[in-house]
């Protein structure tokens, strides 16, 4: 049987999926998200929808194309929030706790943080998908780029596939002896 906290967490796992997957897709920070409203949604010339969002932080404009993901999620909740915020954002402190009670149902012995989410936007969704380091800058809303090469490390999966690529654009095989 489960408990009313046990029940209550259960019930919430939807909404924290779609809010970190919705994070991991657009690479914003909480205060972002938080404060996401029809305003800073934009259609573009070709049609795409862009977030435009001066960062809580710095003020400094970053620039989301949305992908169909974060498009469905931002769909499923509207209309559903006052004052015209587009998601259900809870606490950065709620969504932490949960992330934490998720991690230990699920067996992953790595803390997980609203803030990771964002460190695998600039890494495992766009650098290692040859995103260049200055259109993560604009879209992380950093004004240099060394502020970027602190959330999007490369890993060995990008140092390989660069080193691949060179010897493709050399003509050379690489053989390990």
């Amino acid at each position: 049987m489960l408990l009313y906290n046990e029940l209550q967490f259960f019930c919430r796992i939807p909404l924290l999926v779609a809010l970190i997957v919705f994070y991991r897709f657009t690479g914003l920070a909480y205060s972002d998200t938080y404060f996401l409203t029809e305003e800073h949604l934009h259609k573009a010339n070709d049609g795409k929808i862009w977030i435009k969002k001066p960062r809580q932080k710095t003020k400094v404009v970053a620039d989301i194309p949305l992908l169909e993901v974060p498009l469905q999620i931002l769909e499923k909740y509207r209309g559903q929030q006052t004052g015209g915020r587009l998601l259900p954002v809870c606490s950065n402190q709620k969504v932490n706790q949960y992330l934490k009670e998720l991690a230990t149902v699920c067996g992953i012995n790595k803390e997980l943080t609203y803030h990771v989410a964002r460190y695998t936007f600039a890494t495992s969704l766009t650098l290692l998908h040859d995103v260049p380091m200055a259109s993560i800058a604009k879209m992380l809303g950093h004004t240099n780029i060394r502020q970027t090469q602190h959330y999007a490390k490369a890993t060995n999966i990008l140092v390989g596939r660069s080193m691949q690529n060179l010897s493709e654009q050399l003509n050379l095989h690489m053989e390990v002896k």
